[in-house]
C-alpha cells in the first residue's frame, strides 16, 4: 500500500472516531455545559442572579448622573425647590448603594468593573458640581461673587477628592466632605444676608484643607446605628421643610441644626481620640 493510501486510511478513521464521540449522549453533555460556560463569560461559580444584581447596583449609582442632571435642569429653569428635592434624591442614592454593593459583593461578582471609581465620579458631580451650578443662579449672594464661589468649591473638592486619605481606613474623611448639597440646602432655606453666605461657603472650603477627622455617617463604626438613626430623622425633617418652603418651614430647618451640631462634635471628638491614639502608639 503506498503512503498516500495508508494517510487516507488514517484519515477516514479518525474522522469517523471523532464523529461517534459528538454523536456519544456523555460527551455531547460535556460539550454543551463547556458552551454554556463560555457563554457565561468564563464564570460558571456566579449564579447570573448575583451578576445581574451586582450591575443593577452599578446601574443605581449611576443614576446619580442622571438626577444630578434634572436637578441642574430644574436650576436652570429657575425650579430652585424641584432642583433641590433631585439633589436630595442624589444624597438618597449615595447613602444607601454602597450598603448594597457589599450586600451583594460586587467586587467578587463584577472585578472587571471599579465600582469605587464610579462612586467617586458621581459623588464629584452630584456633592460638588450640581451644587456649583445652583450657587450660580439662586440669589444667595450677589451676581458678582457667585463665579468665584463656584471656582473656590470646584478647586478645593477637586483636592479633597484626590487625597489619598480622604477616607480613612477607620471610615472617616479627612477634610470637609464636600457636602456642597447640604450647604446651599440651609443657605438657600433659611435666607441669611449674602455676607453670612459667603463667610460660611469660604469656612466650608478651607476645611477642606484642615485635618479633621470627619463622620461617615453610614460606615464610621463608632456608634453607627445611632448615627444612622439620626440621620435618617434629619433627612426627614429637611425634606419635610423644603416641601413647606416658604411657608412654615423656618421652624423645621432651625430644628434640623440639631443634626448638624451633633455631627461637628462628633467629628472633632473623633479627631482628638484618633490623636490620642496615635500618640499612645507612639510612646509604646
Amino acid at each position: 500500500m503506498s503512503t498516500c493510501s495508508t494517510g487516507s486510511v488514517a484519515i477516514t478513521v479518525m474522522d469517523a472516531s471523532l464523529r461517534f464521540m459528538l454523536k456519544s449522549p456523555s460527551l455531547s453533555s460535556c460539550h454543551r455545559i463547556e458552551r454554556n460556560r463560555l457563554h457565561m463569560g468564563s464564570h460558571p461559580d456566579k449564579p447570573a442572579f448575583a451578576i445581574v444584581s451586582a450591575w443593577l447596583v452599578h446601574l443605581l449609582t449611576a443614576s446619580g448622573a442622571v438626577f444630578g442632571l434634572l436637578s441642574m435642569s430644574a436650576t436652570a429653569n429657575g425650579q430652585y425647590i424641584v432642583a433641590l428635592l433631585w439633589m436630595a434624591v442624589t444624597t438618597a442614592i449615595d447613602g444607601v448603594d454602597g450598603a448594597l454593593a457589599r450586600k451583594f459583593r460586587v467586587k467578587h461578582y463584577l472585578p472587571q468593573f471599579d465600582g469605587a471609581l464610579l462612586d467617586n465620579i458621581m459623588d464629584y458631580f452630584t456633592y460638588v458640581l450640581v451644587p456649583a451650578y445652583f450657587l450660580l443662579h439662586v440669589p444667595i449672594l450677589p451676581a458678582s461673587w457667585r463665579l468665584p464661589m463656584a471656582f473656590s468649591i470646584l478647586l478645593a473638592s477637586a483636592y479633597q477628592f484626590c487625597r489619598t486619605d480622604a477616607k480613612t481606613e477607620d471610615h472617616t474623611f479627612t477634610g470637609f466632605p464636600s457636602y456642597w448639597n447640604v450647604v446651599v440646602f440651609y443657605l438657600f432655606l433659611l435666607g441669611w444676608p449674602w455676607q453670612v453666605n459667603a463667610g460660611l461657603l469660604l469656612v466650608c472650603a478651607f476645611g477642606v484643607f484642615i485635618p479633621v477627622r470627619y463622620l461617615y455617617p453610614s460606615r464610621t463604626p463608632t456608634l453607627r446605628p445611632l448615627n444612622v438613626a439620626l440621620g435618617i430623622v434629619w433627612a426627614v425633617m429637611l425634606v419635610a421643610a423644603l416641601m413647606l418652603y416658604p411657608d412654615s418651614h423656618e421652624t423645621l430647618v432651625l430644628i434640623s441644626f440639631f443634626y448638624v451640631v451633633y455631627y461637628l462634635a462628633f467629628s472633632i471628638w473623633l479627631t482628638l481620640w484618633r490623636k490620642r491614639a496615635e500618640k499612645a502608639t507612639g510612646l509604646a
